[in-house]
């Protein structure tokens, strides 16, 4: 214990994370259950802001224009979403770039990085909300489960075990072993999915791929930090930084099941509402 009377050490950040991950969690849990548009008006919400942030840290000094930059992320995703759901898919995916390159109208730094990444976070929060639609509720219940076990498993792991790092240049955090016991964390989740929910065997396999593809837009974010000089994309979640430092994992989640849902069928699990 410091002088302060606040716990320090490599579990100094322990409480205030598992209060936040609880609180999200019981939210996040509500919300996938209702499904329809108290989900969808979740995930507009989550992606605005996380646009904001990205704009926050390429810009900083453009306040009001990046807090318009996230509300025009979340207005034309809502809008985006309603021509998903009218089928007209085309309109839906051209309008998904707007909000990224109305951002660059202004001074901004790491231009085609902003554009990029924005555009990804875009693209996941209309995927995420169509999987709700698609998979039900027990395949977002999977896919959560992968990164948040992924990811918690990573934690401990890392800070108990140690070791060499997993790509120090880019995030100096993250160990092979902590990588390691995510992939396995994420397998077993995939078992029990394939057990309980009647998804087929090869879920065991796609979930630490899954977990990886989290892990990578866990380094994507890490490396745009770096370049932007921030240790955190905002202080909105307490233990945990932005909403982008928190969903930046769940974004590369849900851009795999997409690109690999493209290439063929997957084995999700695909009983729920």
């Amino acid at each position: 214990m410091s002088k302060s009377g606040k716990p320090k050490g490599r579990w100094g950040d322990l409480r205030r994370r598992m209060i936040s991950a609880a609180i999200m969690l019981s939210v996040g849990a509500i919300e996938v259950w209702l499904g329809g548009v108290p989900f969808a008006l979740l995930v507009i919400g989550l992606t605005g802001l996380m646009l904001w942030e990205l704009a926050r840290m390429t810009a900083p000094q453009r306040t009001l224009p990046n807090i318009l930059v996230g509300l025009l992320a979340s207005a034309i995703l809502m809008g985006v979403l309603s021509f998903v759901f009218r089928e007209e898919m085309m309109l839906a995916l051209a309008a998904l770039v707007l909000a990224p390159a109305a951002g660059l109208l202004g001074p901004r730094r790491d231009r085609r990085i902003f554009f990029t990444y924005g555009t990804a976070l875009m693209v996941a929060g209309a995927g995420l909300v169509m999987l709700r639609e698609e998979g039900g509720s027990v395949a977002i219940l999977w896919l959560i489960l992968v990164v948040v076990t992924s990811d918690v498993m990573g934690y401990f792991a890392g800070r108990s075990l140690g070791g060499p790092k997993f790509w120090p240049a880019v995030s100096p955090n993250k160990t092979w072993s902590g990588t390691i016991a995510g992939w396995l964390g994420a397998a077993i989740v995939g078992l029990g999915f394939s057990i309980a929910a009647g998804a087929g065997w090869g879920l065991i396999i796609l979930s630490p791929v899954i977990a990886l593809a989290g892990q990578l837009g866990d380094i994507v974010e890490s490396w745009i930090k770096r370049r932007s000089g921030v240790k955190d994309s905002s202080s909105l979640i307490p233990g945990h930084g932005g909403v982008l430092d928190r969903f930046d994992a769940l974004t590369g989640a849900v851009l795999a099941v997409l690109v690999l849902g493209m290439l063929g069928d997957l084995p999700l699990p695909a009983m729920g509402n």
